[in-house]
């Protein structure tokens, strides 16, 4: 068990340098456009499991923050209940919101579970996903995860 900790630990410290940057000041992961998911259906994430780019034709607002979806009835689905579709930690990579910093994600690097989505960071340093999924517990994952986030989704 100790050995798996310091493995973690140690992957924490790589994910974290190896990224290089990490993003604040925002509870959502969006830049100046204010589009929710870089574009992506969140109806398409919980409901099929797909990574799914959404169309402006069929386009939610939802706190300030528009949301694209890929078709009519997804929107209607969105817009009876947004707050089910939301992504876990505003949209941040899940495994470095457990590291304790805020990273952006690639749209396609995604897990749901218990009726809940997370999004992780890809790039060739780091699998964040493969990170996540190699941790045999994921409830205590998503425990820090959840403890980290009270405090970063307000930076």
């Amino acid at each position: 068990m100790k050995t798996l900790k310091n493995i973690t630990a140690v992957l924490i410290v790589l994910f974290i340098t190896t990224v290089g940057f990490a993003q604040d000041k925002k509870a959502n992961n969006i830049d100046d456009s204010k589009i929710g998911l870089q574009g992506y259906s969140p109806v398409s994430y919980l409901d099929l499991g797909l990574a799914q780019r959404g169309t402006k034709n069929f386009k939610s607002i939802h706190k300030e923050i528009a949301y694209y979806f890929t078709s009519k009835e997804q929107k209607k689905k969105f817009d009876k209940n947004p707050e089910k579709y939301m992504p876990e930690y505003g949209g941040y990579c899940a495994f470095g919101i457990y590291a304790g910093a805020k990273f952006r994600v690639d749209p396609n690097k995604f897990l749901v579970s218990d009726g809940k989505y997370y999004l992780f960071l890809n790039d060739v340093e780091v699998d964040a996903m493969q990170l996540w999924i190699g941790e045999k517990d994921e409830s205590k994952l998503v425990s820090k995860a959840d403890s980290n986030w009270k405090t970063l989704k307000t930076k």
